[in-house]
């Protein structure tokens, strides 16, 4: 039989500070987001030729300015004069920063301008000499030349002595293992990791950026208040000297080569989170501050606030787990339900669940009966998760038991309801009335609670709100309202708000019982006409996933939705934007698409854009974003898809998102990757600087000063970490 347990009653009060674990080193594992799955590669396309690597055809944005129009004074760092600073060692030369003196620097070096992206890359790639495939995609005319480290870089590293980044973090910190080379023994050498791949080929290689911007980077060292002040001067002589080997190393005959310097903070941790608390991520006893941003966190709650828990039926609301742990400072009750909607009762989708039966469905009514459970706890049912139940070869008792759980279900939250359920053999079998025996068992008890009941108020949720719950929901959603599956698909999704991600296996499943389930509907007085409607064309070229909603008026999907104009209608979808990817309409889809348009121009291809690491994009964000901003302005939304929907097409909607919120380029990136839904985004590491870039645009254009969330070092390593647990290796 099924799981049957209780959960705790949701306190509306914020959680403690204390989080998830955030240790993002090479060492940590941070949890997925479950169902999230990395896409297939996406193509390269074509080699790039020498004319694009030649002539950059990007037009970047302008250098930001401040309120002013005065142009931001070009300092590269406050850094680079060492002898500004008190000098604590000679050999190596190593120098002092005071807690003020750290954060005025790294304030500094956020305000500043990035290099453009053309003198950057392909270096941050990553060139390594002996990957000739690499080499020569890139670099096939000068590869010594695209190898040299450019010096238009430099920036600030944190390295936290001891290593342990699971307390007193500061904002951007590494760990000196994933800086330094060590030993068998794992004593760090004077010598820096050589990140840079030997094989292979990738325009994603986000896990190298915080070495290679270390390398370019003056670089702190300092330690929390338990670690010894032996260990941090250790540490900060090992990076002196492997900063004078990597020196050497990058000389080049005819170039001159920065200097970079090594500083120590020489004050205690517990006074830099006092009197600077904006650059302190984790505090000293090991909880999110809520000063820096943290990507796992931003994602999560990004999730739950996109699928945060909606009435889809009298008395059923659909939404994600509830979590305490996701709210904010600024939305306390964000991840808690209101009081309107205080639950009788949880059904969790979750694959090792079982099948209910009648005995899960007792037990549920004696808890659900208990005031001394239900006034402490919420009584849980659990229901296999969407994919669970397998075509061709499921049984006749899967589909019953799940039949029934919908039209117990429906008689929790709609007590008024007297039809009896229907069985496999369409004979109705009066449910039993259960009651405890002398013994104190479970045996029959009563259904009838009253003329006066209102109904049970009930949330079907999973972790993510939106996957494992999908086939539970539209077959409830079925049989509550006599809709077929391709109409509980569309309401649920335009009328209910939510988004959903099935599998093929449950379109076929609920397409195969859609008879059964419509007839045995409380509500089948329309059933007749809705057997009799064959399915329209759009549902059978459906895969099971609609394109992704990343806002009412933009969504983000692949070419296989962009070939599906029928279905484009049905969710408002007047415009399409194609990124480098060119739809495939018959002249017929193409003509009554041209007839419906509310644009006068509903179709925009931008040409020449590969996901090749090589094409920019930055030159097309106005045109793109104006070609959205028409069909916003017309009242229907804009598809934007390239091939696979995770790159080129997601830099367009993270730049829309930073265009019309006015948030950092971190925060825009997290907001698309929820939305998403199942598949990971995948802009590469050029559309990703291009996007930070425009985050200075951003503010040139609100006449703000620069001021960046997190560095590019720091972005590209917490990318890494939240890749790392879906990759194949």
């Amino acid at each position: 039989m099924a799981t049957v347990c209780a959960r705790p009653a949701l306190v509306a009060t914020r959680a403690s500070s204390a989080q998830q674990s955030i240790n993002t080193s090479v060492r940590g594992k941070p949890t997925a987001v479950p169902n999230k799955h990395l896409p297939d590669t996406c193509s390269p396309g074509p080699t790039p030729t020498k004319l694009q690597q030649q002539q950059q055809l990007e037009t970047p944005p302008g250098s930001p300015r401040t309120p002013n129009n005065q142009q931001v004074v070009d300092i590269p760092s406050l850094l680079v004069e060492a002898t500004n600073y008190q000098r604590v060692s000679d050999s190596p030369p190593i120098y002092a920063l005071t807690a003020q003196e750290l954060h005025e620097a790294l304030d500094h070096t956020a305000s500043r301008p990035l290099p453009d992206t053309k003198t950057v890359f392909p270096w941050l790639h990553g060139l390594h000499p002996e990957n000739s495939i690499q080499l020569t995609y890139f670099s096939a005319r000068n590869k010594k030349q695209f190898r040299r480290s450019p010096r238009t870089l430099r920036g600030i590293t944190l390295v936290k002595a001891g290593g342990d980044l699971t307390h007193s973090k500061l904002k951007g910190a590494i760990a000196p293992d994933e800086l330094l080379l060590a030993t068998k023994a794992g004593d760090q050498i004077s010598t820096f990791l050589d990140v840079d791949p030997r094989d292979g080929f990738s325009i994603r290689n986000f896990q190298i950026q915080a070495v290679k911007m270390a390398t370019m980077s003056d670089i702190v060292v300092y330690a929390d208040d338990k670690t010894s002040n032996a260990v941090l001067d250790k540490l900060a002589s090992i990076i002196a000297r492997a900063q004078k080997v990597w020196r050497e190393k990058d000389r080049g005959t005819d170039v001159e080569v920065p200097q970079y310097h090594t500083y120590v903070v020489t004050e205690t941790f517990a006074k830099l989170q006092a009197e600077h608390p904006e650059i302190v991520a984790v505090d000293d006893s090991g909880n999110m501050t809520g000063e820096v941003m943290d990507f796992f966190h931003s994602e999560r709650y990004e999730m739950h606030t996109m699928s945060s828990a909606t009435e889809i039926a009298n008395n059923v609301w659909l939404g994600p787990t509830p979590d305490a742990s996701l709210t904010t400072p600024s939305d306390p009750d964000a991840a808690l339900p209101s009081a309107a909607q205080a639950y009788d009762l949880f059904v969790e989708a979750t694959d090792p669940a079982q099948l209910p039966d009648y005995k899960a469905f007792q037990l549920m009514e004696s808890l659900l009966s208990n005031p001394k459970v239900s006034n402490n706890a919420i009584p849980q049912l659990e229901f296999p998760g969407s994919g669970a139940i397998m075509p061709p070869t499921w049984s006749q008792t899967e589909v019953d038991a799940l039949m029934d759980t919908v039209a117990w279900l429906y008689k929790q939250a709609n007590p008024e309801h007297e039809e009896p359920m229907h069985r496999k053999d369409s004979q109705q079998m009066t449910p039993p009335k259960y009651h405890h025996d002398a013994d104190g068992d479970i045996g029959m008890i009563d259904l009838d609670l009253g003329a006066d009941r209102q109904g049970r108020k009930i949330l079907i949720h999973c972790t993510d709100g939106y996957t494992e719950t999908s086939m539970l929901a539209l077959a409830y959603y079925m049989y509550a309202n006599c809709a077929t599956v391709d109409r509980a698909y569309v309401e649920l999704h335009t009328k209910h708000h939510r988004n959903l991600f099935s599998y093929p296996t449950d379109v076929s499943l609920l397409s195969s019982i859609q008879p059964r389930i419509l007839q045995s509907s409380p509500n089948s007085t329309n059933s007749m006409a809705a057997l009799c409607r064959p399915s329209p064309a759009w549902f059978s070229k459906m895969d099971g996933s609609f394109p992704s909603r990343v806002m009412n008026y933009m969504y983000l999907g692949n070419l296989g939705h962009a070939n599906n104009p029928d279905l484009l209608r049905e969710l408002n979808i007047g415009q399409v934007l194609s990124i480098g990817e060119t739809i495939n309409w018959t002249s017929g889809e193409t003509k009554r698409w041209k007839d419906d348009a509310r644009t006068k121009d509903s179709i925009l291809y931008v040409d020449g854009v590969q996901d090749n690491g090589v094409d920019p994009l930055t030159s097309s964000f106005d045109r793109c974003l104006d070609f959205i901003r028409k069909g916003r302005e017309a009242g229907v939304a804009t598809l934007v898809h390239c091939r696979v929907g995770v790159s080129r097409s997601a830099t367009i909607c993270i730049a829309e998102v930073m265009n019309e919120f006015g948030i950092s380029f971190p925060r825009a990136y997290c907001f698309v990757r929820a939305r998403r839904l199942n598949v990971i985004i995948q802009p590469h590491l050029r559309f990703s600087y291009e996007l930070l870039k425009w985050e200075e645009h951003q503010c040139s254009k609100r006449g703000k000063p620069v001021r960046r969330e997190l560095e590019w070092g720091t972005i590209a390593r917490e990318i890494a970490a939240m890749n790392r647990p879906y990759s194949r290796q």
